[in-house]
C-alpha cells in the first residue's frame, strides 16, 4: 500500500481550518483470502413447502432455482406454491389457530418462542453462510447484524407473550387470528423474524412467503421451526413468486397481511384489501437523507455515510442513498469519502475481508445500471473507487454522484445499490425542505455536535425513523416503519404488536 503526504491547498479554506495535512491512500491493503468454511453446510438439492408441520410436495408439481449472485450457480430447486398450495397452507394455520395455538396458555407460547431464538443462536454460523450464499451480501454483514439480530427479534417477543395486558395501558387485547407475511430478499432471515415473532408472540399462526430470490433462508428456519417443536400449522412457509404472494393477499381465511417490499407492490395489496376488514401494515420503499452539519464530526460522519449505503450494497429500504452537505464542508467531506471508499473491497461475499459483497440478482443489477446512466445523463458526476470486479455474478462497484439536483433521477428513485447522490445545503430550513422532498418517508440521519439541532431536526423530518450522529442501529425493542409512500404501522417494539392484536 502507498501512502503520502499531501498539503491542502491554497484555495481550500475550510481544509486549512478543519484538516491540515492529510494521508492519501494510493490503494486499498492487499489482504489474503479468509473464505468462510461451508463444508458444514447442509442445503439440500430440492425444497417442498412447509406446511402443516410437514414438507409437502405443490400441487402442480413446478420449481425454481435459486441461485448464489455471487457465483450464478445453482444452489437448490425449490417449490413454487399455486393458489391451492396456499389454501393447504392457510387451513393448516387456520386449523393450528383454533384448535392449539389460540388455547395454549401464553406463557407456554412465549416458551416456544424463546426456544426458536436459542436454536437460531446455536446455528448462527450456518445460516450466515446461507444468507450470504442465497442473498450476496458479505458473511461479516450476516455474521455480525442478521443472524444475531433476528435471534435477539424471536427472544424480544418471547418475553412479551405473557404480558400483552400490561402493553397498552391495560386495555383488553385479543389474537387476529391468521397472519398472510410476504417479505423481500434483502433480509430474508431479519425481516422473517420481524414478523413471525410478534405474530406468534400475540397468539396468531402465519403462513410466511419469502421472496423467489432468497427462499434459503426460509427453509432453514423451517427446520429450526421442527426442531423447536413448534405444534404443527403454527408456521407455514410457502415459496413462489409474485402469483403465489397474490393468492396468499386474497385469501378469505386470512386475517392481517404484513408486506414488506416494493411501494408498487404494496400499494396493489392496499387496493385489493380495500373494504375486506382486513388489518394491513406496508414497509416499502426509501430514499433517505443524510444530513451532515459542518459542525458534525466529520470523521465519524463519513463512517456512517459508509455503513448507510455501500456495506449493505444499498439493499436496504432506509439505505442513506441522498447524502446532503453544508455547502462549506462539502469539499472536505467529498475528499474524505473518497479516501474511505478507495478502502473498500468488493468480491466474494464469503470471503470475511470482503465489505461489498454481490447484487441480489441479475434483474437488479440492471436496474441499478439503467439508474447510473441516468445520473450521467442528466448532468451529474460519477466517480467509483478503482476495484477489479468478480469475472461471475452480479456486482457494482461503490458509486458516488455529486453536482446531482433535485429532479434528477438518482435523486428521486429508489436504487437498491451501492450509488450515493449528493446535494448541498446552507441553512436548516433548506436541508429540511430538500431532505422532505421526496414521495418517501422511511428514515433519515442527522449529523452534529449540537444536541438541540438533531432533536429540532428529528421533530421536522418526515421520516419513520430519525438516527442522530449513527446511522443503520436497529434494536428489537424500538419500533421501525414509514410516512408518505414508505407506509404505514411499525414492526419492532411494543409498537409492533399492535399491528396483530385487536386492542379494545
Amino acid at each position: 500500500m502507498t501512502i503520502k503526504l499531501v498539503e491542502p491547498k491554497a484555495t481550500a479554506a475550510g481544509d486549512r481550518r478543519r484538516g491540515e495535512r492529510r494521508l492519501e491512500f494510493a490503494h486499498a491493503w492487499d489482504y489474503a483470502p479468509a473464505p468462510e468454511a461451508v463444508d458444514h453446510v447442509k442445503i439440500l438439492p430440492r425444497y417442498e413447502l412447509f406446511i402443516d408441520g410437514k414438507w409437502q410436495a405443490p400441487e402442480k408439481g413446478r420449481y425454481f432455482d435459486t441461485l448464489s449472485p455471487s457465483t450464478e450457480q445453482k444452489l437448490s430447486e425449490v417449490a413454487e406454491a399455486s393458489a391451492e398450495d396456499v389454501d393447504r397452507a392457510v387451513r393448516a394455520a387456520r386449523h393450528a389457530y383454533d384448535r392449539v395455538w389460540s388455547r395454549m396458555k401464553p406463557l407456554e407460547r412465549g416458551k416456544y418462542i424463546f426456544r426458536i431464538a436459542r436454536i437460531i443462536q446455536e446455528r448462527s454460523r450456518e445460516l450466515c453462510i446461507v444468507e450470504s450464499l442465497d442473498g450476496g451480501k458479505p458473511i461479516k454483514e450476516s455474521r455480525d447484524f442478521d443472524v444475531p439480530t433476528a435471534a435477539a427479534h424471536f427472544f424480544y417477543y418471547a418475553g412479551w407473550a405473557d404480558k400483552l395486558g400490561y402493553a397498552f395501558g391495560g386495555r383488553p387485547v385479543s389474537a387476529l387470528g391468521v397472519a398472510g407475511q410476504i417479505i423481500p430478499w434483502n433480509f430474508p432471515l431479519l425481516m422473517a423474524a420481524w414478523k413471525i415473532a410478534p405474530a406468534l408472540a400475540c397468539g396468531n399462526t402465519v403462513v410466511l412467503k419469502p421472496a423467489e430470490t432468497t427462499p434459503l433462508s426460509a427453509m432453514f428456519l423451517a427446520e429450526i421451526i421442527q426442531e423447536a417443536e413448534l405444534p404443527d400449522g403454527v408456521v407455514n412457509i410457502v415459496t413462489g413468486a409474485g402469483a403465489t404472494g397474490a393468492a396468499l393477499v386474497a385469501h378469505p381465511d386470512v386475517n392481517k397481511v404484513a408486506f414488506t417490499g416494493s411501494t408498487d407492490v404494496g400499494k396493489r395489496i392496499q387496493k385489493a384489501l380495500a373494504g375486506t376488514g382486513k388489518k394491513l401494515t406496508l414497509e416499502l420503499g426509501g430514499k433517505a437523507a443524510n444530513i451532515v452539519f459542518a459542525d458534525a464530526p466529520l470523521d465519524q460522519a463519513v463512517d456512517g455515510i459508509v455503513n448507510g449505503i455501500f456495506f449493505n450494497q444499498g439493499h436496504v429500504c432506509c439505505a442513506g442513498s441522498r447524502l446532503l452537505l453544508e455547502e462549506s464542508v462539502h469539499d472536505l467531506v467529498i475528499r474524505k469519502l473518497r479516501d474511505r471508499m478507495a478502502t473498500l473491497r468488493v468480491g466474494d461475499p464469503l470471503d470475511k475481508n470482503t465489505d461489498i459483497g454481490a447484487i441480489n440478482s441479475r434483474m437488479q443489477l440492471e436496474k441499478i445500471k439503467e439508474l447510473c446512466a441516468a445520473g450521467e445523463a442528466e448532468g451529474a458526476e460519477r466517480w467509483s473507487p478503482p476495484c477489479e470486479l468478480p469475472a461471475k455474478g452480479f456486482f457494482f462497484a461503490p458509486t458516488v454522484f455529486t453536482g446531482v439536483a433535485q429532479s434528477h433521477r438518482i435523486a428521486r428513485e429508489e436504487i437498491f445499490g451501492p450509488v450515493l447522490s449528493v446535494l448541498t445545503f446552507r441553512t436548516e430550513a433548506e436541508a429540511v425542505e430538500k431532505a422532505n422532498n421526496t414521495f418517501y418517508g422511511l428514515s433519515a440521519g442527522v449529523w452534529s455536535n449540537k444536541g438541540a439541532r438533531l432533536f429540532k431536526m428529528a421533530t421536522q423530518l418526515e421520516a419513520g425513523v430519525v438516527w442522530g450522529n449513527t446511522y443503520n442501529k436497529f434494536d428489537p425493542s424500538s419500533p421501525f416503519g414509514g410516512y408518505k409512500e414508505s407506509g404505514f404501522g411499525r414492526e419492532g417494539g411494543r409498537q409492533g404488536l399492535a399491528a396483530y392484536l385487536h386492542v379494545d
